[in-house]
C-alpha cells in the first residue's frame, strides 16, 4: 500500500517500548525477580548480565542447553563464554504447519515477567529463490492460514515481528521470478495487516541489508507496496553481517525515503564486521566473526527502534562451509562468535 507512516503512528511505537523499558529497570533494581533467577539457574548460578533487557530470554534455548551439557562434562571455560548468547534474548523462528505451539509456549513463558517475546514470520511460498532456506507455505492460501494461525497464538502478548526476512530484497533484486511478484506484496500487505491487530504486536518488514539492494528508492518502493505504512518500520542486517555504522546510515536513508519510518537492526553476528575480500557466499557461515551489540531498546537514535538478535547465533546458515542445513545449532561455531566477541 502506498504512503508514508504516520507520526501518531511512531508515538504509539515508543510508548510500549518506554513501558516496558521503565517497568524491567525497576526490577532490576531489586533482587531481580524470578526472570533472573530462572535465567541464572539456566546457565549454572551465575547471574544473568543483561536482566534490564525488554525482551524475554528462553532458558531452555539450545544455547542454554549446551551450557549446561558442557559444564556436566567439564568444558567450563567453553561452557562460560557461550553465556554470552544463552543469557541474551535470541527471536523465535516457529517453523512447521502451524507456527502456535511454539510461539504459546514462549507468551506463556514471557507473561509473568513482563517481557516482550522476540519472533520472526518466515514462511513465504517460494522463499529464498531456492536456494539453502528455500521451501515456504505450499500455497497464498496455506500462508495466510500460517500467518492467521501466527497472530492468533501472539494474542493480546507484548510480541516484535520480524515479517519474512528477504521476501522484499528478493523482490528488489529481480530474484524473485516475476510470476510470483503480484502475490508475495498482497501476501506481505496481509500479514501486516493481520498481525497488526494484536494489540501490542509490533511489526517491521525486513529490508535487506546496505550490500544488498543499494537503491534506497527502489527498496523504499518496494516496503510502500508491501504494507510499511501499516507497520512499525522496517528491519536491516538480518542474518547478516554489516557494521553497525554502515546499517545505521543505510537506515537513515531508507527511513527519510519512508517519511521518518521507525527501524530496527540485527546485531547479533556483525562483530567483527563482514568477510572479507569478497569471497563467494560471504554471507554463509563466513568464519571468524562475532557476536556484536547486546540486543536492547536504549539506543540513543529517535529512529532506531532496537538492537536485536534476530538471527539466532550459533544457528546455521546453510551446508556451506562444513555446515549443517540451515537453521540447524551448530555449537562449535557459536563459540567461536561468542570467543571473540568484544567485552
Amino acid at each position: 500500500m502506498p504512503g508514508s507512516p504516520r507520526t501518531a503512528a511512531r508515538a504509539r511505537l515508543l510508548t510500549p517500548a518506554l513501558a516496558l523499558a521503565l517497568a524491567t529497570a525497576a526490577t532490576a533494581c531489586s533482587d531481580g525477580g524470578p526472570d533472573r533467577q530462572a535465567r541464572a539457574s539456566a546457565v549454572g548460578g551465575e547471574s544473568a548480565p543483561f536482566a534490564a533487557s525488554p525482551y524475554w530470554v528462553d532458558p531452555d534455548s539450545d544455547a542454554a542447553r549446551q551450557v549446561r551439557d558442557w559444564q556436566a562434562h567439564g568444558r567450563a571455560a567453553d561452557a562460560k563464554a557461550l553465556k554470552r548468547i544463552a543469557e541474551r534474548p535470541v527471536a523465535g523462528w516457529p517453523a512447521g504447519a502451524d507456527p502456535g505451539p511454539e510461539i504459546r509456549r514462549a507468551v506463556r513463558a514471557a507473561a509473568p515477567h513482563r517481557r516482550t517475546v522476540l519472533l520472526v514470520a518466515y514462511n513465504i511460498p517460494h522463499r529464498d529463490c531456492g536456494r539453502y532456506s528455500a521451501g515456504g507455505a505450499a500455497s497464498a492460501q496455506a500462508y495466510t492460514d500460517w500467518i492467521d494461525s501466527f497472530a492468533r497464538a501472539v494474542g493480546d502478548a507484548p510480541a516484535l515481528v520480524v515479517l519474512e526476512p528477504d521476501a522484499l530484497p528478493h523482490l528488489a533484486d529481480g530474484c524473485t521470478p516475476p510470476e510470483y511478484q503480484d502475490e508475495r506484496y498482497g501476501l506481505l500487505s496481509a500479514a501486516v495487516a493481520r498481525l497488526k491487530r494484536q494489540p501490542h504486536t509490533r511489526v517491521y518488514l525486513d529490508a535487506g541489508n546496505p550490500a544488498w539492494v543499494t537503491d534506497t528508492a527502489r527498496m523504499a518502493g518496494a516496503l510502500r507496496r508491501a504494507g510499511v505504512a501499516q507497520a512499525d518500520g522496517f528491519s536491516l542486517n538480518v542474518s547478516n553481517f554489516q557494521r553497525d555504522d554502515a546499517v545505521k546510515r543505510y537506515g537513515d536513508r531508507l527511513s527519510g525515503e519512508l517519511g521518518g519510518a521507525h527501524f530496527v537492526m540485527d546485531t547479533s553476528r556483525n562483530g567483527a564486521g563482514p568477510l572479507p575480500g569478497g569471497r563467494a557466499e560471504a554471507w554463509c557461515n563466513p568464519p571468524g566473526r562475532a557476536l556484536g551489540k547486546a540486543p536492547g531498546a536504549d539506543t540513543g537514535d529517535a529512529r532506531l527502534d532496537a538492537y536485536l538478535w534476530i538471527k539466532r547465533p550459533g544457528d546455521s546458515d546453510g551446508t556451506c562451509r562444513g555446515g549443517p542445513p540451515a537453521g540447524s545449532w551448530w555449537p562449535e561455531y557459536a563459540l567461536g562468535l561468542a570467543r571473540r566477541a568484544a567485552g
